[in-house]
């Protein structure tokens, strides 16, 4: 929610798309600040996303061992994605879940949103935990994915997660999130 009459709130005076390619752009803006300065700000502009912890019938969390190019490494993660427009938020987790790791959730609820990196981008991320997911068919890949599936006792996940195992912050604050539930 954008509150303008917040004394901190800047103004926006005008607003370009600097850079853009497939998954995200580069927003520049000319904006006034409270004090009366005039400055430029450079953000990430990413759509919604959504990430999924998914439970399989035996309690284990399927996860997507997944190239990230920027970290130079294997990422193990939860699957997650980008919500397409209009797409609601539910269909999404289930699309991409199922795309990405080839299992299909018996139920599927939202249980947080957050903005991961809010002074640097305009991401929201969507969080669903997904019960009873039985492998249904293959992976449906996007182009420039390379992703494994893999299995893990959320005991262990979140043993991963308490000693810096699992990097991934997406998948580290939707742990975190399920365990203060």
């Amino acid at each position: 929610m954008t509150d303008e009459t917040d004394p901190l709130a800047w103004e926006t005076t005008s607003r370009e798309v600097a850079y853009t390619c497939p998954g995200f752009d580069i927003v520049r803006e000319d904006v006034r600040l409270p004090n009366g300065t005039e400055t430029d700000y450079d953000y990430l502009r990413d759509g919604p996303a959504v990430v999924v912890l998914g439970f399989t019938p035996d309690d284990d969390v399927v996860l997507v061992e997944e190239w990230r190019q920027a970290v130079d490494r294997v990422n193990r993660a939860l699957p997650a994605g980008s919500v397409e427009p209009g797409e609601d938020l539910a269909v999404a987790a289930r699309r991409e879940f199922g795309e990405e790791t080839g299992y299909e959730p018996d139920t599927l609820e939202q249980y947080a949103t957050y903005e991961p990196a809010n002074g640097i981008s305009d991401a929201v991320h969507h969080y669903f935990v997904a019960e009873g997911c039985t492998p249904t068919g293959s992976q449906s890949l996007d182009d420039d994915e390379s992703i494994r599936v893999a299995t893990q006792s959320y005991d262990d996940l979140v043993a991963a997660v308490r000693d810096g195992e699992i990097r991934d912050g997406r998948t580290a604050l939707g742990v975190l999130q399920h365990e203060l539930a």
